[in-house]
């Protein structure tokens, strides 16, 4: 049994991103998934990034890191879009991460540390023709990023939704989901394979 910390995108903690915990839940892991807008949720990436400026990404992000704390250092880190801020930094400045998935959105390499920690497994997932993600630079610093990791992979699914793998939003693509969902337990698996450090 892997432990999993999930946080979710800018539309907030929706059915879709607990029905992804509930699928990694039933395959026998521990997952946490915290709500970092209080019970908000929006039905469009503009209302959410609006709400998350008005707060401060800032505080969302250490908000999430405060969060992480309260678990134990042997986390597989999971972000989906916004989520990806407190995931990336904890997995590249926390002791102890078994693992990261950031799911369409990445930071470049040096916006935690220089490089991806040695031994923990990186995947980065986002469609291919997503605006947000090629087109603001998060396409490039994944593939910067996975280029420092021992273990890294930068998988591109065919389409532009942004929120793909959560099946309560109109972006939900089946296939890129269920794709997306067994490299995730792929990776769970193999950190529950890995002793501790």
């Amino acid at each position: 049994m892997a432990n999993a910390l999930l946080f979710h995108h800018a539309l907030g903690l929706t059915p879709g991103v607990d029905a992804f915990a509930d699928v990694l839940r039933d395959a026998g892991h521990l997952v946490t998934v915290p709500d970092l807008y209080d019970g908000r949720t929006f039905s469009t990436l503009e209302a959410g990034i609006d709400y998350a400026q008005d707060i401060g990404f800032d505080v969302l992000e250490s908000l999430g890191v405060r969060l992480a704390e309260q678990l134990p250092a042997e986390l597989v880190y999971i972000g989906f879009s916004l989520g990806v801020m407190p995931a990336q930094r904890l997995a590249q400045t926390r002791a102890g991460a078994r693992g990261a998935v950031l799911v369409s959105s990445c930071l470049p390499p040096g916006a935690y540390a220089d490089t991806w920690p040695a031994a923990v497994p990186l995947q980065v997932h986002a469609m291919a023709e997503d605006p947000v993600f090629v087109d603001e630079g998060d396409l490039d610093a994944a593939r910067n990023l996975v280029e420092t990791a021992q273990e890294g992979e930068l998988v591109l699914y065919p389409g532009s939704g942004h929120f793909f793998a959560d099946i309560s939003s109109p972006d939900y693509d089946a296939d890129a989901a269920h794709a997306l969902t067994a490299r995730v337990l792929d990776l769970l698996a193999r950190a529950d394979d890995r002793p501790d450090r």
